[in-house]
């Protein structure tokens, strides 16, 4: 049964102990889906495969999946028994990883620890139902960007226990934070006060994020597998045929995941402008130790080998995160969510721009990576919040997973366009393939337009805002 508690108006020792645990949650997150990553070429020759794709983005991808449908039971089902549901399953997939022979294996292993995408979200809706709205949206961001710390620190642990235990006991790691959660979460964490009638339409969600999957699927592993083979081939197929059956079927009859006819101007423009925005930083972040391991003396127009570590370029953005999450949120209850909005994209916009001079010169690289963060950790915050404004309490948990499956997108389609730009502008230097200047400076260039026609999007969020306040209407979810 729901306890029926009233929502937090100010600070105090309940609230603490929840944003806590739920900070924690998502520092989860960070050890399920990014930890890895920091030994995957450890993990490329244990398993004897070349195959880096399938290891890296196969648990973003079963996040996008996963994510549909566990939103949709939040809202049915209440938000922590799905949540407490969510750490389990990630915590028998990190299990698999850890004990697998072989790729075949692991995969499906890292398939189910995909799940943790949802903990994000499905935090973020617990924390609007048990604040108040002026102070949970200062409680997002908290939630939301308070794990940068721990995962900046964890980043030092992490490389340690890989070398001297294996890269598996990361997955150990994961497996006990996970079930660790779950039980804090049990036990500390109010069940939703508020659920909506009906029941999980799992078929349409299984198509949805299969669809999804299957295409993001695709565009990730097309590069490395070849666009004409018959895996990606098959994985385009059929996540176009499951994605094309649930628009024309699944969304349209009662009780269905998202009615597309009913989203709203306002949360289909936040959704656009978060697709662009995210997606924007996240290729920044991955071009961020390409010019790092490259000198200025090569003569390519770039580098900053030997001006500085890379470790430390890596941590800027982290800090950033830290900060700029919490600092959206207090700014949002004076000027709202959508204005707040507005200010992240200016910032990114400056320090996309910024990373022209950033991949030459180091200071210039320190402050524009903490600037890039900082926009980041205020994109988040304001994301979930404006999405968050723009739903009926009954509709929390579907619409901030639809933040999540954005961010998955905008994250998978730019990461792969400035790879395949860097990718076709090579040149030799040495005898040796490497990324031209022009290759990088074009780079920068579709992440700054990205940026730019977000900040366009951004307006018009603004000013349907405000008309949906001079104007109000019952909220279109």
């Amino acid at each position: 049964m729901a306890e029926s508690r009233a929502p937090h108006t100010s600070w105090n020792g309940r609230l603490i102990g929840l944003v806590a645990v739920l900070v924690l949650v998502n520092f989860m997150v960070d050890t399920a889906i990014t930890a890895p990553l920091l030994v995957l070429p450890e993990m490329l020759d244990h398993f004897g495969t070349d195959q880096a794709a399938w290891l890296n983005a196969s648990a973003m991808l079963a996040g996008v999946m996963w994510a549909p449908l566990l939103g949709r039971s939040a809202d049915v089902h209440g938000k922590r028994k799905v949540l407490v549901l969510t750490l389990l399953i990630s915590c028998a997939g990190a299990l698999v990883c850890a004990v697998a022979p072989n790729i075949w294996i692991f995969v499906p292993g890292r398939l189910l620890q995909g799940a943790a995408v949802a903990a994000m979200f499905l935090s973020v809706a617990i924390v609007r139902e048990m604040c108040a709205p002026r102070i949970a949206m200062v409680v997002v961001g908290i939630v939301t960007s308070g794990s940068a710390v721990l995962n900046i620190a964890s980043r030092f642990l992490t490389e340690k226990l890989a070398a001297d235990f294996g890269f598996q006991i990361l997955f150990l790691v994961s497996a006990v934070v996970a079930v660790t959660m779950a039980i804090c979460v049990r036990r500390i964490v109010p069940e939703s006060p508020i659920t909506t009638p009906g029941r999980v339409d799992a078929g349409g969600a299984l198509l949805l994020g299969g669809g999804l999957a299957g295409v993001l699927s695709y565009v990730s592993l097309g590069s490395e597998f070849g666009w004409l083979a018959v895996g990606p081939l098959l994985l385009l197929a059929g996540g176009g045929a499951a994605f094309t059956r649930w628009l024309l079927v699944s969304s349209r009859k009662p009780g269905s995941l998202i009615d597309l006819r009913d989203l709203g101007a306002p949360l289909v423009l936040t959704l656009l402008v978060l697709v662009l925005s995210t997606g924007s930083y996240q290729s920044m972040l991955q071009l961020i130790p390409l010019v790092g391991d490259v000198s200025a003396d090569q003569g390519l127009g770039y580098g900053l080998a030997g001006q500085g570590t890379v470790a430390l370029l890596l941590a800027m953005p982290g800090l950033g995160v830290m900060i700029g999450g919490p600092a959206a949120g207090a700014l949002a209850n004076r000027i709202g969510p959508a204005s707040t909005l507005a200010g992240g994209i200016a910032l990114g916009t400056v320090g996309t721009l910024g990373m022209f001079l950033g991949v030459s010169q180091f200071p210039a690289a320190l402050f524009f990576a903490f600037l890039l963060g900082f926009t980041v950790g205020a994109l988040g915050t304001s994301g979930f919040n404006m999405a968050g404004s723009l739903a009926s309490p009954e509709r929390q948990g579907i619409v901030s997973s639809l933040v999540m499956v954005v961010v998955a997108i905008g994250s998978v389609v730019l990461n792969f366009v400035g790879a395949a730009v860097l990718k076709s502008t090579t040149v030799l230097a040495g005898g040796e393939p490497v990324n031209s200047g022009a290759g990088v400076f074009a780079y920068i260039t579709i992440a700054s337009a990205a940026f730019a026609i977000a900040a366009v999007l951004v307006v018009l969020l603004v000013r349907k805002t405000r008309q949906r306040q001079q104007t109000p209407a019952t909220a279109s979810l």
